[in-house]
């Protein structure tokens, strides 16, 4: 087994901990059929929260899958068009943006919840809590964009109209909302790893909100894992497979950090080891068991429909975007 795991460059100098959880999916999978295809896409962007999805390369070889690559998406929708188009066959994503994605009859079909916790509003010394967005500049890269999505989620939540109530500044694609926070150029935006821990780390604003631990954020899960309509439809087994492996990188997570950190920054998905540890101590991956992702899908939903975003109620937005049966089933082999 050591001979194969470096082999596939995944394992050399891993600890026990890291050993079982790889010897646990290498014996589920051998009790399987193969999977209908070896090639499986996944989406590389500037998010590092989503790191069971980079960790997951070697345990798809292990699942079976001889080619695995990596496309750059955009954050967010962008991400949700790739797998609705067939570029990218699955990908962790924003629950907000995919249930957009829903809305717009795009063909992907939500799977799992991953984690929940991975995003924080930041603001200015004038905001204090998310009513206190009323009349303020917050700065996105875009109107759909993930953090423009989630931050109207949180406005409808208290009650304000995020069209209305909130001066939205759309900065160029070269310049990131936390560019203008620190220059003091807007009085708030929304951040996802590394952006708070380079914040922190700095002394810059306060946090507002951080999802991890402030309710109901933190009971809801903000990255799910989406794969396109047809690939689902079409490859079962693969699909569970890709799956199994994406969980059990997010198990990972948990018990090996370190590790975790350094791949990922070896691999080129972020440079800083530091910010990338953090996040993995931030972010509470063990919640995919606990947390049920239909009732993420059913708030989030609810309030981009209370905001006049989506048409679709969320019981369609369940109803035509979703198939758990896959996560049932896994939930109930990787319970230990």
């Amino acid at each position: 087994m050591q001979i194969i795991l470096n082999r596939r460059g995944l394992l050399t100098g891993a600890g026990a901990a890291a050993v079982a959880i790889l010897v646990g999916a290498s014996t589920s999978a051998s009790t399987e059929a193969p999977p209908e295809t070896t090639a499986i896409r996944l989406a590389k962007t500037t998010g590092i929260c989503i790191a069971p999805q980079y960790m997951a390369e070697g345990l798809l070889h292990l699942e079976g899958f001889a080619d695995i690559s990596y496309v750059t998406t955009e954050v967010g929708y962008g991400q949700s068009e790739k797998v609705a188009r067939g570029e990218v066959d699955f990908s962790l994503n924003f629950a907000a943006p995919l249930a957009l994605a829903v809305d717009a009859g795009q063909p992907l079909m939500i799977l799992a919840g991953v984690h929940p916790g991975c995003f924080e509003l930041f603001g200015n010394q004038s905001i204090r809590r998310v009513t206190d967005l009323k009349g303020k500049t917050v700065g996105i890269q875009g109107l759909g964009s993930t953090p423009h999505l989630f931050l109207t989620s949180m406005a409808a939540y208290v009650g304000l109209d995020p069209e209305k109530d909130i001066d939205w500044l759309i900065t160029s694609p070269s310049v990131r909302p936390k560019e203008l926070f620190v220059a003091g150029k807007v009085d708030a935006f929304l951040g996802f790893p590394p952006e708070p821990q380079e914040l922190r780390a700095r002394n810059i604003g306060h946090v507002v909100v951080n999802s991890a631990v402030d309710h109901p954020w933190s009971q809801n899960f903000c990255c799910m894992l989406a794969g396109n309509a047809d690939f689902v439809r079409d490859n079962p087994i693969a699909t569970k497979r890709v799956m199994r492996a994406i969980l059990k990188a997010a198990d990972l997570c948990v018990s090996e950090p370190e590790r975790v950190a350094r791949q990922i920054v070896d691999k080129g998905f972020t440079a800083n080891y530091d910010y990338a540890l953090q996040t993995m101590s931030d972010v509470p991956y063990r919640k995919w068991r606990e947390y049920d992702p239909e009732d993420t899908l059913r708030f989030y939903a609810l309030r981009l429909h209370e905001a006049g975003m989506i048409r679709s109620s969320p019981q369609k937005i369940i109803a035509d975007g979703t198939d758990w049966r896959f996560l049932n089933e896994l939930k109930r082999e990787l319970k230990t």
